[in-house]
């Protein structure tokens, strides 16, 4: 199989995580997992590769179950790769952490328990499975409106007694805060992620979230009196947070969160949260939406002290693209189809396939947009009359014929012939099909 040339130039970038043999076997297993329009379980990403009567499918299960390479540092190479290549310098690099639940079945498959699936069925909303925590990469794209997020690392969680998800989060911040020294780092996360342990990262890294609804908020602390007796480590308990939001002053400001720009009302105040952050100085944020009758919709914490409050609601909504990730991850890529069962092998698949969901998205800030796709999207299917920019499907469409043709022309400096043309139009009508 002819890789294309656009393509190796994004894969380049990752080379030095692996040694010669894998490293190969790693760029196939990435066309084949694009490529392939079926089931992408190991086997199938060796089919979709084109490879799967040229090699051993023992060859495509044992990079992921012996090849020695590491995640996280594919995906610290990969975060370094976005930071430089689609953010101006010395711009604050927007982190989102979130989980989601992957199901699995099978009672010799590692790692697998019951846990939250926000997607389940019924009042508990359980699932059984992996649930992968995971940090992205928020970037805005000059051919996009919305901001996308760029998965870098994911960590296994394993249950009670283990790691927790936010630890697991934290875990990740802290190597990408090290891999970018002296840049500051804007973290956000849903309402799952607080702990003591925000207190303790670095300098030029925020945490913001939301705030539960039971959250027992204190005054900041107070100062020492010059009494004998240990000093207060905190103010006086600020009540319920929809009796803050009735005492507060609120302001109407203008926002741009979830692809809207937005009338809000939107008030502050500083505070602690001792349950969770201890005696660590943080803000509250309160957003109640133009036409809300309620207090408030929508309560924030977080350790930023120098960005406004807009700026915060604005952030906290960007969010949202992590979701858009898992989705299109499933849907388009198929993520969590690989039915791997050993420890090591099931630790390295899923962020495989994350790592194929950014360099996708980098070959075509690179390589793949231009203007006419969406001309061209809105021909096959006139349906989409109000489309006017390309969503991750086109993405994987334009990649996806464009490792087709590399496939079939063997010589790219030579003109095609018909037959080779013909083959190329085969395999392009098969992929969309």
């Amino acid at each position: 199989m002819t890789l294309p040339a656009s393509l190796l130039l994004v894969l380049e970038i990752t080379r030095p995580c692996f040694t010669r043999h894998s490293y190969q076997t790693f760029c196939h297993l990435v066309a084949g997992m694009v490529a392939q329009t079926g089931r992408r379980t190991v086997t199938g990403m060796l089919t979709g590769a084109g490879v799967s009567r040229l090699w051993p499918h023992r060859r495509a299960h044992a990079f992921f179950s012996e090849a020695s390479w590491d995640p996280d540092r594919l995906g610290l190479r990969l975060a370094r790769a976005v930071v430089e290549t689609l953010l101006p310098a010395d711009a604050p690099v927007l982190l989102v952490i979130d989980d989601t639940l992957l199901h699995r079945v099978g009672k010799k498959v590692f790692g697998v328990l019951w846990a939250h699936d926000g997607s389940g069925r019924g009042k508990d909303k359980l699932g059984f499975g992996h649930t992968w925590v995971s940090c992205a990469i928020v970037v805005r794209l000059p051919f996009l409106t919305r901001p996308v997020a760029l998965p870098v690392a994911a960590r296994l969680w394993r249950g009670k007694g283990t790691a927790s998800r936010t630890d697991l989060a934290l875990e990740m911040v802290y190597d990408l805060a090290a891999l970018f020294p002296g840049r500051t780092l804007h973290v956000t996360g849903d309402a799952a992620y607080h702990s003591g342990k925000v207190a303790d990262m670095p300098e030029g890294v925020t945490f913001t979230t939301r705030l539960p609804r039971n959250a027992a908020l204190s005054g900041p602390t107070p100062p020492r009196t010059g009494k004998r007796g240990r000093p207060r480590k905190k103010g006086a308990a600020l009540g319920p947070l929809t009796a803050i939001a009735k005492a507060a002053t609120w302001r109407l400001t203008v926002v741009e969160r979830y692809g809207r720009t937005e009338f809000v009302w939107i008030t502050e105040r500083e505070c602690l949260w001792y349950g969770a952050f201890k005696n660590l100085p943080v803000r509250l944020v309160l957003v109640r939406d133009l036409d809300s009758t309620r207090p408030y919709d929508l309560a924030l914490i977080s350790t930023d002290h120098i960005s406004t409050a807009d700026n915060l609601a604005e952030r906290y909504g960007t969010r949202w693209p992590i979701e858009s990730v898992f989705e299109h991850m499933r849907g388009q890529l198929g993520v969590g189809q690989a039915r791997n069962r050993t420890h090591r092998a099931v630790e390295r698949t899923v962020p495989f396939g994350l790592a194929v969901y950014t360099i996708i998205v980098l070959w075509y800030a690179a390589h793949g947009h231009h203007p006419a796709d969406i001309a061209e999207r809105r021909a096959r299917q006139p349906w989409y009359t109000t489309k006017t920019t390309p969503a991750f499907a086109d993405m994987v469409f334009k990649l996806r014929r464009t490792i087709i043709a590399a496939r079939h022309i063997h010589n790219p400096a030579a003109q095609p012939g018909p037959d080779e043309i013909a083959a190329v139009v085969r395999a392009w009508k098969a992929a969309a099909a």
